[in-house]
């Protein structure tokens, strides 16, 4: 089968989208069939079948920065793409974001499944936009949320209609084999994202000060860039001097950093609506310490494979991971329950719900 992957936001940019794009890609060519993504970017894919159909423009949404293409220039390669590809299924991840997923729907009349990834409590933007949106929406020829707060979220403001849940895929194998990384010694704390207000960055730098004034062993290492990197100028020099910045770590790299850590934080402020990382630190063992909010409460179920704490709440983060440094069994328990779980978000079983999708549809 010829499959389109249309990815919307920038192919060479951090992102949850992007890395689900990337797997689901590699997955399907790996079943067999012929794959081509459609991606903005700002060079050149090494892939080569990922077509890069325009540069990124970074604009502001969901407390975050979402690195879109919604011109005419990135519409018309979309449309020649497809063209060329004559695929039997598209696939437009966030179909109702303006952009490569926005214009893939629109450039084909092959069968389009569409998936959802966002969640937020409130989007005015969106809600307003829905009867412009509802034509796009009636397109879809079959819907999907990864998550049932993301399929919620689009249900009540664009209107009715079926959409399955399937979650995201994560390689777990990855993630449960790695060999450690060679870090500074002490009970190292692992912080895993984009570093912006809504993956709560300046959270966790607070919980980890709480943290520093009791275990004077902690380390905490922070994977990850963005625009609240300068939240550590918080700390006293000394609780500075154990947090190791790693700057933006490829994907394929970061599961060495899991097998050197010892718990796995995830202060999110909201607006989640799913957690790969969450899974991710799972697989590879890690207890989880991750904010109560609805994307991640569907992923880590609390006091069996992780503890969540109310977001925004450093005491609380600062609390959890020190009962789990000062609990080993604990510990123990939270990450064998995690390695569990995370089984069930392997690439194996969620490729295998979509492939079957785009046998549904391309009939």
């Amino acid at each position: 089968m010829k499959v389109a992957l249309a990815c919307p936001y920038a192919w060479d940019a951090p992102g949850g989208v992007q890395t689900h794009v990337r797997q689901l890609a590699a997955r399907l060519r790996g079943r067999g069939h012929e794959v081509l993504v459609v991606a903005p970017s700002t060079g050149r894919p090494a892939e080569p079948y990922v077509r890069s159909v325009g540069r990124p423009i970074r604009i502001p949404y969901n407390e975050s920065v979402a690195p879109v293409a919604p011109t005419l220039r990135a519409r018309g390669r979309v449309r020649d793409a497809l063209r060329a590809f004559r695929p039997d299924v598209v696939h437009a991840h966030e179909p109702l974001v303006p952009g490569v997923g926005m214009f893939a729907v629109r450039a084909t009349d092959r069968p389009v499944v569409g998936t959802f990834h966002a969640f937020a409590q409130r989007s005015a933007l969106f809600a307003a936009a829905g009867p412009i949106l509802r034509p796009l929406w009636r397109r879809l020829d079959v819907r999907i949320a990864v998550s049932r707060a993301a399929a919620e979220f689009v249900r009540k403001r664009i209107g009715r209609g079926g959409i399955r849940v399937i979650p995201n895929g994560v390689e777990v194998e990855l993630f449960a084999e790695a060999i450690p990384a060679r870090l500074p010694e002490g009970r190292r704390i692992l912080f895993v994202n984009r570093l912006d207000r809504r993956k709560g960055f300046p959270v966790m730098i607070e919980a980890f000060r709480l943290i520093a004034a009791r275990r004077s062993e902690a380390v905490l290492v922070v994977a990850g860039d963005g625009g609240d990197r300068d939240a550590i100028r918080a700390l006293s020099p000394a609780v500075r001097a154990r947090v190791v910045m790693l700057g933006t770590v490829p994907h394929r790299r970061l599961p060495p950093y899991h097998a050197a850590s010892e718990v796995f934080c995830a202060p999110a402020t909201g607006r989640e609506s799913f957690g790969i990382v969450l899974v991710e630190a799972m697989a590879a063992g890690l207890p989880v310490v991750a904010s109560d909010i609805p994307g991640y409460r569907e992923v880590v179920r609390d006091g069996v494979e992780g503890i969540l704490v109310p977001p925004g709440d450093p005491g609380a983060v600062a609390g959890a991971v020190d009962g789990i440094l000062g609990d080993s069994e604990q510990g123990a328990s939270l990450g064998a329950a995690g390695r569990e779980r995370a089984r069930e978000y392997s690439w194996d079983a969620v490729a295998a719900e979509v492939e079957s999708v785009y046998r549904e549809v391309a009939g």
